[in-house]
């Protein structure tokens, strides 16, 4: 009931919820530079328009520092799946120049495409030559048989190779299931072993993924690089203006960078075949994470690249916590926040409406909760009922607060109140408010999932129109739903208020947090909305006719 202690959890959930982001960045910090440990030289990114695919000649005549690479004909092939349409360019071995997603639409009402002109030049390769001078193996490569364009109901490999100084063959293979966003990578330098510097040479995966949602800010939000060593996860997060190359020597279980929905990550087979991982951030026009791997020449080298969305199953199906790199809250929150994902999609199997639904979620919630409600509703009426007694020991023990203590508390003995009964049940949903949050403002699964009318995206606000100027707190938009839930909680608030006397004490709060949470609510995800709306109204409907007012 909207008493003192329920007003209070109401307040908590509200300053909670707009302090999270906050609270998230001084938790999890971005990394401030290069770590004392740190002392491998970061892996340069060097703009492909700079570089020569054939190296100038060092002034010694060693074949070795003269290294000369096959100039071809770009050929590009086509894989298709179930899921999506890749095409892939013989350059640099295999470069990806479009990764079309067939089962998400961008805001243009075009399929998703991962790939744009910023990072055409992914799953690069250079290495150094003994001159120290940087050997780019963009160029196109020999393809392995012939092969333009195919839908895949099995596993398909394209084989690229190339060759340096006419006798050295270097290779890179992929490998495309057709039910899978995994692509297997197997890599072949040992040829070149003797010829390239330090031992070394560099995967990379450059200009990082696009904007795909129709709020770029907020897309950009969930802009982030990763590397993972053992058991611990390394984020790079980029602020305005700067430009951070981050390494972390030894063993690697995997590199990802991600935004809101999508996410490209570099899985090696056997963390021991990384010598280090590195992030490079820009945030300049646009946010930009690249990702380096870098690895011995002497050893083929075998991973896996995830291409695709932030699918909770298919991501933890991965396995090598690769799920860390979602977002479920803090660490009290994510097994609830887990828990509801898990539900609404075992729901949604059966019922094709996402709000269809929460209204069903809303119901289960009200029911499980419904004996915790009773007894809330029990002890804020006789709390109402102790309220004239309790305002004539105030006027009696006006000039000494600890006998109005012991009194009231003997009172409430006496009587079997406990003062705290009335809000446990928001306690319990302040959790599964956060949780709800999460999953409805991050997770892919409810990503442009329509309910009627005007609501054709559960996962972003309702809105109705746009304003011409911006509100604080508010936003520059008008939303139905944060106006329907204000007045179900407006009705809820008068129903339940008390006598005349508690009224007047509580008004001017209770008047504060509707037009408050009307404000916050604003910008939040229009699931959250419909599913307190519905928590609202259930909650009216349970006090009117459920519950007995006590005599």
């Amino acid at each position: 009931m909207m008493d003192r202690n329920t007003v209070t959890a109401l307040l908590l959930i509200a300053v909670v919820l707009i302090l999270t982001p906050y609270y998230m960045g001084l938790v999890s910090p971005r990394p401030s530079g290069l770590g004392d440990s740190l002392t491998v030289e970061p892996a340069k990114i060097v703009p492909s328009e700079e570089l020569s695919t054939t190296v100038s000649p060092a002034q010694s005549d060693t074949s070795f520092r003269h290294l000369t690479i096959d100039s071809i004909e770009e050929q590009t092939a086509t894989i298709e799946t179930d899921l999506y349409i890749a095409k892939i360019s013989s350059r640099g071995g295999g470069l990806l120049t479009s990764f079309i997603l067939k089962k998400y639409i961008g805001p243009d009402s075009m399929y998703v495409d991962l790939i744009n002109g910023k990072n055409r030049e992914n799953l690069s390769l250079q290495f150094k030559n003994l001159d120290a001078e940087t050997v780019n193996l963009s160029s196109a490569w020999h393809v392995n048989g012939s092969f333009h364009s195919e839908f895949i109901t099995s596993p398909t490999t394209l084989k690229y190779y190339t060759i340096i100084n006419d006798d050295k063959e270097i290779s890179k293979t992929l490998t495309f299931y057709p039910d899978s966003y995994l692509i297997d990578i197997n890599i072949d330098l040992t040829s070149c072993k003797n010829v390239i510097l330090s031992g070394t040479y560099f995967l990379a995966w450059r200009g990082g993924l696009p904007v795909t949602e129709k709020t770029p800010k907020d897309d950009q939000m969930y802009f982030n690089g990763y590397v993972y060593q053992g058991g611990e996860i390394e984020e790079t997060k980029a602020k305005s203006g700067e430009k951070i190359v981050n390494v972390y020597n030894g063993n690697t279980d995997w590199t990802a960078i991600r935004t809101k929905y999508f996410i490209s990550s570099f899985i090696p087979e056997d963390p021991s075949s990384v010598v280090s991982a590195s992030i490079a951030a820009t945030v300049d026009d646009r946010e930009e994470y690249s990702m380096i791997l870098t690895l011995p020449s002497n050893l083929p080298f075998y991973a896996s690249l995830f291409l695709g969305p932030l699918e909770y199953d298919r991501i933890v199906s991965v396995g090598k916590n690769l799920d860390e790199v979602m977002n479920f809250g803090w660490f009290f929150i994510r097994p609830i926040s887990k828990g509801v994902l898990w539900l609404l999609k075992n729901i949604h199997i059966y019922i094709p409406n996402y709000g269809v639904v929460l209204i069903i979620f809303s119901i289960l919630v009200k029911v499980a909760v419904y004996p915790l409600t009773k007894k809330s509703y029990q002890s804020t009426q006789a709390m109402q009922a102790l309220q004239p007694e309790i305002s004539s020991m105030r006027e009696k023990y006006k000039n000494n607060p600890q006998k109005l203590n012991q009194a009231t508390m003997k009172l409430y003995k006496k009587r079997g109140v406990n003062p705290l009964g009335g809000c446990l049940p928001m306690l319990l949903q302040m959790p599964l408010l956060f949780a709800l949050f999460t999953v409805f403002r991050s997770t892919i699964e409810l990503r442009g999932e329509p309910f009627i009318f005007w609501i054709s995206d559960l996962s972003s606000p309702d809105i109705i129109f746009n304003l011409p100027f911006n509100i604080p707190i508010y936003g520059n938009y008008v939303c139905a739903l944060p106006m329907l839930m204000a007045g179900s909680m407006f009705i809820q608030q008068k129903m339940m208020s008390g006598g005349a006397v508690q009224q007047q004490q509580q008004k001017l709060m209770q008047y504060f947090m509707m037009v408050f949470f009307f404000l916050i609510f604003n910008s939040f995800p229009s699931g959250l909305n419909l599913y307190y709306t519905l928590f609202n109204v259930l909650s009216i409907l349970q006090q009117k006719y459920l519950v007995s007012p006590s005599k």
